[in-house]
């Protein structure tokens, strides 16, 4: 068991952030060990960044608080510095790690956004069966915990099957499905901490018969909070893609949300405009109810894709509501038809962004 001292060392060590992010180096696993007693400590630190100055900065901030501590005489801190791997090592590593870990499955794509409200869920459902209506093997993982919406999405209230300790996914319009609201009751709030939303994540990563895919869609929570940050570290991403709606407001929340994933090197596949338009059913007007061309604008001026439009209509709502995407809905439809497009264009810029092996680490 930890002793006083060493106890107060961890409480010292969680208010040391690394540079530039709002997170401490302990919950990024960052303290490998701690050894205190009779005043004296040591830490030892283990980090993989592409800024050795970065490290260097943080085992100063290390000394300088846990110098700050009155029962605290004498200081040592040990930094290792390593070269973070190529993506395609760590995810290699990860699989090591849990040989449970979703082995089989080529790429995983994170659909998120900055802020609620901009049809993120929709289109990561949407886009998970277009890129299987394109003849791919295709999953999707619920990972919003607190709201999660692709149970009605896709008209699934059953629980799922448990074999042994493996969990079987629903399989529908060509998918493997899974989501926290499958087992969770209806309604319920769910009022977790990071560590357990992780855990929960994991499970349903780790813990799912998910087979041979060529492509896992996360719908991640939206923000840019601790969740988001724990799936990039601990989940090998092939990228990300930002949802947005056209409008000023939208549109700086998918900036915060895009430099998140940048900040952890995550690649960003591109920017999908959600509601972009919208077309008078009865008399063929086109409205742009939210400004125009906000999500190519935003793409062009960060340097990331434009992956393409999704108008708005409420079709794709209803669809929504009733358990079938509009890309099943009306597979021959406009809709259906941007959504394919999107589909190619995510799919043909992770095999771009495959070629270039970005580095995964913390700048």
């Amino acid at each position: 068991m930890a002793n006083d001292l060493e106890s107060t060392v961890w409480e010292a060590l969680k208010a040391v952030k690394f540079p530039g992010m709002s997170r401490d180096i302990v919950s990024f696993g960052f303290v490998h060990q701690v050894k205190a007693g009779a005043g004296a400590v040591t830490v030892d630190l283990q980090m993989s960044t592409h800024n050795p100055a970065a490290g260097e900065k943080v085992r100063e901030e290390v000394e300088r608080a846990l110098r700050a501590l009155p029962e605290v005489r004498e200081v040592q801190v040990n930094l290792n510095v390593v070269k973070p791997p190529a993506r395609e090592e760590s995810a290699q590593r990860a699989v090591s790690q849990d040989s449970t870990l979703i082995p089989d499955v080529r790429h995983v794509v994170a659909v998120a956004s900055g802020k609620g409200g901009v049809g993120k869920s929709t289109v990561a459902a949407n886009l998970a069966v277009s890129l299987a209506q394109l003849g791919l093997r295709v999953g999707l993982l619920d990972s919003d915990i607190y709201g999660p919406s692709v149970p009605m999405m896709f008209g699934i209230s059953q629980k799922p099957q448990v074999i042994g300790n493996r969990i079987l996914p629903f399989e529908k319009y060509g998918l493997k499905i899974m989501s926290l609201g499958f087992i969770l009751e209806t309604d319920t709030p769910v009022i977790w901490r990071g560590p357990m939303v992780m855990r929960a994540i994991e499970q349903m990563l780790g813990d799912v018969e998910w087979g041979e895919l060529d492509y896992l869609i996360l719908d991640l929570p939206p923000g840019t909070g601790d969740a988001q940050l724990t799936v990039t570290q601990r989940v090998p991403l092939a990228g990300a893609v930002i949802v947005t709606t056209p409008q000023d407001v939208a549109l700086i929340d998918a900036r915060k949300g895009l430099a998140m994933f940048r900040k952890v090197n995550v690649p960003v596949i591109g920017i999908i405009e959600n509601m972009s338009t919208f077309v008078c059913p009865h008399c063929g007007h086109e409205t742009d109810i939210f400004k125009k061309g906000g999500g190519e604008r935003t793409a062009d001026l960060l340097g990331t894709a434009f992956l393409g439009a999704i108008p708005l209509d409420p079709k794709i709502v209803l669809g929504g509501d009733a358990g079938v995407p509009i890309v099943v809905a009306e597979p021959r439809g406009p809709h259906a038809e941007a959504f394919r497009l999107v589909a190619e264009a995510v799919a043909e810029e992770v095999e771009r962004q495959e070629e270039l092996k970005p580095k995964l680490s913390i700048v």
